[in-house]
C-alpha cells in the first residue's frame, strides 16, 4: 500500500507543481569527504589550513555549529542525507553488493524531481548498484533513484575498482590493474593511499577531484543556457579530501600541514570554482547552497602534535567515532535575500533534516512513510526559530563498530566505552562497578572530558528510553 501511494504522490505531484516550479530556488548541496569541524578557518580561528572559499560562504550565508552527519562513516552519512532515515534502519553494509536504498523510497532528488526540478549528481554515490559486471548496465544507482543526469564513481578513490560512470553505465570498465599504495611517515590509511585492484584505462586518480569540478560547472552552465524555467538541483559529492591525498603541483607545500593541508585547500579551492561558475551564470540571488561534510577526519593525535593543527577543532575522536569529531560537521547555507549573511545558528541539525527542509523550501509535503528522521529546519535558516526552541527531536548517530548514541538538549549518551570508531581504543571493557556507557553534557564539556554515566542514572535512563523510542528495538540490552 506504502508503494502505490509514495508513487502515485510523486506522479501526481509531477502535474501540480509544474506551474509554480520557476518560482522555486536552485539547491545545491556540494557534500566533501573526511573533512573535520576544524579545518575550514570559519569553524576554526586555529585552523593552519587556508580555506578562504569556504570561509567566504559563511561570511556570506550562515554557519550552524551543531550539524551533524547521522553516521560517522561515508556511506552511512549519505544514506541519511538522501533518504532523510537514520542509517540504523537498513543494513548500510551490503553497499558493495546491491542498492542501500530501496526503488520506491523517496529521495532529496526524487522529490526535488516531483516539484519540477532537474536533478544532477556528480561525484562519489557509495551507496551501491546492482553489479552484474561493469560491461553491464549499473542499476539502482543515481540515474533510478532521482537524479536526471549522474557522473560519478563508485565509491571513494581508495576503494577498486577505480572507473567513471555516467548514468547508470561505467564509461570504460575497470581492464587495467593498479598496485596498492602508501606514504611514507603516515599511518596505512593516510597519505597518497590507495588500495589494489582494477581500474578504467580513462581514469587518473590524481584527476578525479578537478574533473568532478569540471563535470559540476558543465551542469551549471548547461542549465544556465538552456533557458529552461525548471530550477536545478546540483549535488556535488567530492571524494576529497578522502584518501588519497593527491593535491596538484598548485597547492603542494602551500599548507602547514603537509599533504593533508595542500590536499584541503585543493579542495577549497574547487568550490571556489563551482561557486564562481554560479554567479557566472547569475544564479547566485536565486540558489539554495548548502556546504558540508560527510564525517570527520582521519587525524591521530599523533598529527595533531606534528602539525599544531587539530582538524576536529575543540571536539573529540576522529572520522568513525561515536564522539563529537566523527559527526559534528561545519554546515554553511547561503542563499542571498533569505538567509542573514554572517549569521549564526546553535540549532542541533543533521543531514536527514535535508529531505523534510526541501519539501518546505518548496511548499510541499512529504509522502507517507517518507523521511522519519527528517525535520524541517528552514525556519533556523531563516532565523524565524528561537535558538532556545529546538526544531527536531533526539538525534541518533551510528558509530563504527556497532555503537550508537543518542543526543537530546545537551546530554548524549554513548551506548558503550570507547570511541567505536578509529581512535583506539575502540571498545573498552566496563570494570566492576564502573560506567558501561558514557554520557556527557555537551553545553558543559564539548570536548566530552567528564564521562557523568555513573552521576545521572535517571538521564541515562530517560535517553534508553528515547533511543528505544527512536529506533523501535530494545537498544538499552547491557546497559
Amino acid at each position: 500500500m506504502t508503494k502505490i501511494f509514495t508513487a502515485s504522490f510523486l506522479v501526481l505531484a509531477m502535474f501540480c507543481s509544474a506551474a509554480r516550479a520557476a518560482d522555486n530556488p536552485n539547491i545545491v548541496f556540494i557534500l566533501v569527504d573526511d573533512m573535520g569541524y576544524g579545518d575550514p578557518g570559519c569553524f576554526n580561528p586555529d585552523s593552519k589550513i587556508a580555506t578562504p572559499n569556504i570561509d567566504a560562504l559563511a561570511h556570506e550565508g550562515m554557519k550552524f555549529t551543531d550539524a551533524h552527519a547521522p553516521g560517522a562513516l561515508c556511506h552511512m552519512s549519505r544514506y541519511g542525507l538522501l533518504t532523510g532515515r537514520f542509517p540504523f534502519r537498513t543494513n548500510v553494509n551490503l553497499w558493495r553488493k546491491q542498492p542501500l536504498i530501496d526503488a520506491d523510497q523517496v529521495t532529496i532528488a526524487s522529490l526535488l524531481k516531483s516539484q519540477g526540478y532537474s536533478t544532477a549528481m556528480v561525484g562519489k554515490w557509495h551507496l551501491g548498484f546492482k553489479e552484474n559486471g561493469y560491461e553491464n548496465p549499473l542499476p539502482g544507482g543515481p540515474a533510478d533513484r532521482g537524479f536526471d543526469s549522474y557522473f560519478g564513481i563508485r565509491a571513494s578513490t581508495d576503494i577498486p575498482p577505480y572507473f567513471y560512470i555516467r548514468g547508470n553505465e561505467a564509461v570504460s570498465p575497470p581492464t587495467d590493474t593498479i598496485e596498492d599504495n602508501f606514504s611514507e611517515g603516515w599511518s596505512k590509511i593516510q597519505g597518497a593511499f590507495w588500495r589494489k585492484g582494477g581500474i578504467a584505462p580513462d581514469l587518473k586518480l590524481k584527476d578525479v577531484l578537478p574533473r568532478f569540478t569540471d563535470e559540476a560547472i558543465g551542469v551549471i552552465q548547461n542549465h544556465a543556457k538552456s533557458g529552461t524555467e525548471k530550477p536545478l538541483m546540483l549535488y556535488l559529492a567530492y571524494p576529497a579530501p578522502h584518501t588519497p591525498w593527491l593535491p596538484s603541483k598548485k597547492f603542494q607545500g602551500k599548507s602547514k600541514v603537509s599533504m593533508y593541508g595542500d590536499f584541503v585547500m585543493m579542495v577549497d579551492s574547487m568550490i571556489g570554482k563551482v561557486v564562481l561558475a554560479l554567479d557566472e551564470a547569475g544564479m547566485k540571488d536565486d540558489t539554495l547552497l548548502i556546504f558540508s561534510a560527510d564525517n570527520g577526519p582521519v587525524w591521530y593525535d599523533a598529527d595533531v602534535k606534528k602539525y599544531d593543527h587539530s582538524s576536529v577543532g575543540v571536539l573529540r575522536g576522529m572520522k568513525a567515532d561515536a564522539w563529537e569529531g566523527g559527526h559534528r560537521m561545519p554546515f554553511i547555507v547561503r542563499w542571498p535575500g533569505k538567509v542573514k549573511a554572517g549569521s549564526v545558528s546553535k540549532q542541533t541539525i543533521c543531514f536527514t533534516d535535508m529531505l523534510a527542509t526541501f519539501a518546505a523550501v518548496t511548499g510541499t509535503e512529504l509522502p507517507e512513510g517518507a523521511g522519519p528522521d527528517s525535520f524541517n529546519v528552514l525556519p533556523a535558516m531563516l532565523g524565524t526559530q528561537s535558538e532556545d526552541e529546538p526544531l527536531r527531536g533526539p538525534l541518533v548517530i551510528a558509530a563504527g563498530g556497532g555503537i550508537m548514541s543518542i543526543r537530546s538538549g545537551p546530554w548524549k549518551l554513548i551506548t558503550g566505552l570507547g570511541s567505536g570508531g578509529f581512535t583506539k581504543p575502540n571498545k573498552i571493557k566496563p570494570t566492576k562497578g564502573g560506567p558501561i556507557g558514557q554520557l556527557y553534557n555537551l553545553e558543559n564539556d564539548l570536548s566530552e572530558t567528564t564521562n557523568l554515566y555513573l552521576k545521572h542514572p535517571e538521564i541515562v535512563k530517560r535517553l534508553l528510553a528515547e533511543l528505544e523510542q527512536v529506533t523501535g528495538a530494545e537498544m538499552s540490552r547491557g546497559l
